[in-house]
């Protein structure tokens, strides 16, 4: 293998097996790039990994298994003998009422969308860290941006994950480790037919709200504006940048949606900003000892 396929960057995907971790993985492999795919069942894989099997290996990996996301990263850097990027990229949709959810649809959520991917971020960064170069990518939602009826479970599974990579971007920075986090809005994939599950039970007092929502991305199916492709090569493209941004915002509608929640951000903080300025002390001293 030649000094220039050596410095061909590695990245790690979990979730590659549809949507825009499948995307991603052939947007990757397509640059020339190097790649660990990773899905439950990697017989999904198989067509990836025919496009360059020196370049493409695919590996089970469930990341809701404690034990098995350690063994399965410490073999990625084993296998190229490098690790550049990793994308946290595996979970799903979870819509309803809160109060329509199981204890069990809600954990298995957070189990998924958060410590799958946070799983995957602490069993890497020892890696990263001693290579002093690495970049996290972690995949949240236009519901963070401002969250849906409906989706109180699933956007606050994202919200958790973006506090996290805000947190870790700021930790690895001086060790020259790089974090952005990805915010989709509405991209044609599967994830509304094959990866939005619904709650367990039904409320009539819900239907005007969350089951509005509900029936609203159902119509929405394979209508989305957003092109996965377009979007993977956003993605490759920031972290191929000399300075990425902390958030990538993807999309006409979660731009739009962004511009709104600023607007509405700062307003809200203008109307409460005298009542908010008047609990601190009074006094600089007071002020002072109280920091």
């Amino acid at each position: 293998m030649n000094s220039l396929i050596n410095d061909t960057p590695v990245w790690f995907i979990t979730g590659c097996s549809t949507g825009l971790g499948r995307a991603l993985a052939e947007r990757v492999l397509a640059r020339g790039h190097r790649l660990i795919a990773t899905a439950r069942q990697p017989e999904t894989l198989t067509e990836l990994v025919a496009v360059d099997p020196s370049r493409c290996r695919a590996l089970a990996l469930d990341v809701t298994d404690a034990a098995q996301v350690a063994p399965v990263v410490a073999q990625v850097a084993a296998v190229f003998g490098r690790l550049d990027v990793v994308v946290n990229n595996a979970g799903y949709g979870l819509v309803g009422a809160l109060e329509e959810y199981d204890e069990v649809q809600i954990a298995r959520n957070f189990e998924t969308n958060l410590f799958g991917a946070l799983r995957v971020i602490r069993a890497a960064l020892p890696i990263l860290r001693a290579q002093r170069r690495g970049h996290f990518v972690n995949i949240s939602a236009a519901a963070v941006i401002a969250n849906y009826a409906g989706f109180s479970i699933y956007g606050a599974t994202k919200w958790a994950l973006e506090g996290l990579s805000e947190s870790l971007a700021a930790e690895v920075r001086p060790l020259g480790l790089k974090v952005t986090i990805v915010q989709p809005g509405p991209f044609r994939t599967d994830f509304i037919s094959r990866s939005l599950e619904r709650a367990s039970t039904a409320i009539p007092d819900y239907e005007p709200s969350s089951g509005k929502f509900r029936r609203f991305l159902e119509t929405m199916n394979g209508r989305q504006p957003g092109d996965p492709v377009k979007a993977a090569d956003a993605i490759i493209d920031a972290v191929a940048s000399e300075n990425p941004p902390l958030r990538l915002v993807l999309g006409k509608y979660a731009i739009d949606k962004t511009r709104r929640k600023l607007g509405s951000a700062a307003r809200e903080l203008d109307a409460g900003s005298a009542a908010g300025r008047a609990t601190d002390f009074t006094g600089d001293g007071q002020a002072e000892a109280a920091r």
